[in-house]
């Protein structure tokens, strides 16, 4: 199985990323059947999903994860849906904010993840990782480049298996804040990203 993982770089008043922090931690592979391609997309709403899509055609993969940031949230999160919305409440790493419009032009309204996140959640819990199903992944970077990869997978007929995963802060990000924030181990993380990739191996070779 090939699959491709991709973070993003630090915005806004963070200085790290989760997301590019599991990227760095993850092998090249796992076992002699499961190749993983890595990469960390700049936070720039042009050029991110140009990228993103780049890998896809290059690599072949049969799986995408995409991961993000998303301060506040406390649970490792599995996103169900992207919309064609870009409704920015900050600019991206190149002062670029976007507000009410459309990522694909007379597009459809929205694409659910292939993916079987309840099966995916279950076996998370099961292995005592805080996650939960989300339904929204925002309007900002990280839903732009999950709907763009859901409507190139769905336009050019791919059989590619693809979803959206939002991150909590880092222990090391809250620990001198004045406001309480939840935070998630990048060792939790990084099992719960290793226990999806070898569930959906499983899956694609059972299938």
């Amino acid at each position: 199985m090939r699959v491709l993982l991709t973070g993003f770089e630090p915005f806004g008043k963070h200085s790290i990323n989760p997301s590019q922090e599991l990227i760095r931690s993850l092998p090249d592979t796992l076992g002699d059947d499961i190749k993983l391609f890595k990469i960390c997309l700049p936070v720039d709403q042009q050029i991110a999903p140009e990228n993103l899509l780049l890998q896809l055609h290059r690599n072949k993969p049969d799986v995408v994860l995409c991961f993000g940031l998303a301060p506040g949230r406390s649970r490792f999160c599995l996103e169900r849906i992207a919309i064609n919305l870009m409704d920015f409440q900050i600019p991206d790493n190149v002062g670029v904010k976007i507000t009410e419009a459309p990522i694909v032009e007379n597009g459809p309204t929205a694409y659910f993840t292939n993916l079987p996140i309840n099966d995916l959640l279950s076996i998370l819990l099961s292995e005592n990782i805080p996650a939960r199903i989300s339904l929204t992944a925002g309007a900002f970077l990280c839903n732009l480049v999950f709907f763009r990869l859901m409507h190139e997978i769905e336009t050019c007929l791919l059989s590619t298996r693809a979803g959206f995963f939002h991150l909590p802060l880092l222990p090391n990000q809250v620990i001198d804040s004045d406001k309480p924030s939840s935070s998630l181990s990048l060792d939790k993380v990084v099992q719960a990203v290793l226990l999806i990739i070898k569930f959906l191996n499983q899956d694609l070779t059972s299938g």
